[in-house]
């Protein structure tokens, strides 16, 4: 399975922008798909994900409000709509898909709980 993001770039405080992910590689059981971030020295964290069959979501607190996650079954892709971003959502974005077994209520910020990774897209917002 391979996932391709794209969509980052360069936004000043305040702004939008919106990061996709495409999953591709023959025939693959997908339970999530989602987001996570990592900013320069700091660990890989949760951001969002959404199931794949009921479309339900989660997200971390700090984007609760400004990023919104959605899907695409027929096209196996995942977007993330950012709005009203701030410096501290400068990060690279990682999409993921959990093809195993759902993560489950006390896995989504888990690394472990997913099993495919795609190669981030660095999303900057200047201040």
């Amino acid at each position: 399975v391979q996932l391709q993001a794209s969509g980052g770039g360069l936004v000043q405080a305040g702004g939008s922008l919106r990061v996709s992910c495409v999953a591709s590689g023959g025939t693959f059981t997908t339970y999530s798909m989602g987001w996570f971030r990592q900013a320069p020295g700091k660990e890989r964290e949760f951001v969002a994900a959404i199931t794949w069959t009921l479309g339900s979501i989660q997200y971390a607190d700090s984007v609760k409000g400004r990023l919104t996650i959605s899907r695409d079954n027929g096209k196996n892709m995942v977007y993330l709509q950012m709005n009203i971003l701030k410096p501290e959502d400068t990060a690279v974005y990682y999409c993921n898909v959990a093809g195993t077994r759902p993560p489950g209520s006390k896995g989504w910020a888990r690394t472990t709980s997913y099993d495919y990774w795609g190669q981030g897209t660095q999303v900057t917002v200047s201040s």
